[in-house]
C-alpha cells in the first residue's frame, strides 16, 4: 500500500478549511559570513505572530542535496512524491495556459534568450521583455513549419512560451537545450530513444529556424527549450485527499500543476490583493486553497537581495486577511529556496509554519526564518509529508490499524 492509497482509506469527511500559503523560493542565504537571510532580514510580524501560534520547521522538497524545480517542489507540497511523479515542465505550462493537450502532443517550455553575433547566450531571459514584446516574438514563431507535424507556439508571458509538437511517434525523452548559464550557445537537442529522437531532429530544425525569424525581434533573437513533457496520468487531489480544492495564482505554471491534480483554478487577476479577495469571494465553496506568490523567487532569482526583502514584506501584509477567515489548518512555506546570493534554486530545506487551532502543539520559535524553523517542532521533514500533517490537523484522517 502507497502513501495515496493509505490516505484514501483512512480519509474521514468534515467541514474543516486548509489554506496552503506557498511563498515560491521563500528560502535563502546570508549575502556575507554571519549575516541574515532574506527572510530573517524581512520584517514580518504577522508571520511572527503566525508562528507564535504554530509549529514550526524545514521542509525538503524532494532529498537532501536535491535541487528541485517548481514542479517536483509543488507536487511534494501536494503530497504527490517528485520522485514517482516525474512531471516536465512543459505539459505543466501547457496545462497553465489551459491548451488542450492531445495524446500525440509533447509540450515544451520555452524560453526566449538573447544570442551575441556568435551565437553565445548573453542573457538566458532576453532582459525579461514585456508581454507584448513576447507576443510579437510568438507571432514570428508560428511562421515556421516542418514537415510530418503539427507545431502550436504560445504565449505565456515575460520570456516564456510553450511549444507544443504533435505528431505520430513522438517520445519527450529529449534533453533541455537550455545550458542554464551564459557565455556557451544553447544545447543540441538529441532523444534518449528512437521516437524520443524524431522529437528532437523537429527541435532542433525549429531552433534553426527560430534564430532566422526571430533576427529582428533583439534581444529577444534566440529560445531555449526544456521540460520536454506528454500528459500523465495521475490521481486528482480529490480522488486521493477527498478535498474539493481551488487554485489561486497568478502565474500560468502554478495554474498547470494545480489543474494537473483535478484543482478547479480561479481567476484573482494580476495582484496578490486580487488573490485574497478571491480566496474570500469563494470561502464556503472548498475545503482547500492553494495560494502562490511568485515574487519571492523571481526576485532571488534576478540576485536582488533586497527586493526580494521587500517582496517577503509585501506578502506579510496580507496574513491578517487570511488569518480572519479563521481556517482550521493555515500553512505557510516555499517550494524550495532561492537565494539572491545563488541567482537560482538551490537544496536548501524550507521555512514552513503550521498553525491549526484547535490540535498544535506550539513550539518556541517567536520568528519566521530559516535558523528559527530549525529549532521548531516539525524538525526537518519531507516535503511531501506535508499533507498528511494538514490532514490531520484538519481532522481528515482517521486511526491506522486496531
Amino acid at each position: 500500500m502507497n502513501t495515496h492509497e493509505l490516505i484514501q482509506t483512512l480519509r474521514e469527511p468534515a467541514t474543516t478549511k486548509i489554506v496552503l500559503l506557498v511563498a515560491d523560493g521563500l528560502g535563502g542565504l546570508p549575502v556575507e559570513k554571519g549575516g541574515k537571510t532574506e527572510l530573517e532580514t524581512a520584517n514580518t510580524p504577522n508571520f511572527d505572530a503566525l508562528v507564535k501560534d504554530g509549529v514550526c520547521g524545514l521542509s525538503t522538497p524532494v532529498l537532501p542535496g536535491i535541487t528541485p524545480g517548481s514542479g517536483p517542489g509543488h507536487l511534494s507540497l501536494f503530497g504527490y512524491d517528485p520522485l514517482e511523479y516525474r512531471i516536465g515542465r512543459g505539459i505543466l505550462e501547457a496545462l497553465g495556459i489551459n491548451f488542450a493537450v492531445g495524446p500525440k502532443d509533447v509540450c515544451i517550455r520555452g524560453n526566449f534568450c538573447t544570442l551575441g553575433a556568435d551565437g553565445k547566450i548573453t542573457d538566458r531571459r532576453a532582459g525579461r521583455p514585456s508581454n507584448e514584446k513576447n507576443a510579437a516574438a510568438v507571432a514570428r514563431l508560428r511562421t515556421i513549419q516542418i514537415p510530418g507535424v503539427e507545431l502550436f507556439v504560445e504565449p505565456v508571458r515575460e520570456h516564456r512560451f510553450v511549444l507544443v509538437i504533435r505528431g505520430d511517434g513522438l517520445g519527450d525523452a529529449v534533453n533541455d537545450t537550455d545550458p542554464q548559464q551564459v557565455g556557451v550557445a544553447p544545447l543540441k537537442a538529441e532523444g534518449a530513444d528512437p521516437a524520443s529522437a524524431k522529437t528532437a531532429a523537429v527541435v532542433n530544425e525549429f531552433i534553426a529556424k527560430a534564430v532566422e525569424v526571430l533576427a529582428p525581434e533583439a534581444p529577444t533573437n534566440g529560445a531555449t527549450l526544456r521540460g520536454f513533457a506528454r500528459m500523465p496520468n495521475i490521481a486528482t487531489f480529490e480522488q486521493v485527499y477527498g478535498l474539493k480544492a481551488a487554485a489561486i495564482a497568478v502565474y500560468p505554471m502554478y495554474k498547470g500543476l494545480a489543474r494537473l491534480v483535478g484543482m478547479d483554478i480561479l481567476d484573482p487577476g494580476q495582484t496578490l490583493q486580487g488573490q485574497v479577495d478571491t480566496l474570500k469571494s469563494v470561502w464556503d465553496k472548498y475545503d482547500f486553497f492553494f495560494l502562490h506568490y511568485k515574487y519571492t523567487d523571481s526576485t532571488g532569482e534576478d540576485g536582488n537581495f533586497p527586493a526580494k526583502v521587500e517582496m517577503i514584506e509585501k506578502l506579510d501584509k496580507v496574513v491578517p486577511q487570511i488569518r480572519a477567515l479563521n481556517p482550521d489548518v493555515f500553512i505557510v512555506t516555499g517550494d524550495h529556496s532561492t537565494p539572491s546570493r545563488m541567482k537560482s534554486h538551490s537544496w536548501h530545506p524550507v521555512p514552513t509554519v503550521l498553525a491549526a487551532d484547535a490540535t498544535c502543539r506550539p513550539d518556541d520559535v517567536a520568528t519566521f526564518g530559516e535558523r528559527d524553523c530549525l529549532r521548531g517542532g516539525l524538525g526537518q521533514f519531507q516535503g511531501a509529508h506535508l499533507m498528511l500533517l494538514a490532514m490531520a490537523h484538519a481532522g481528515r484522517l482517521g486511526k491506522y490499524g486496531a
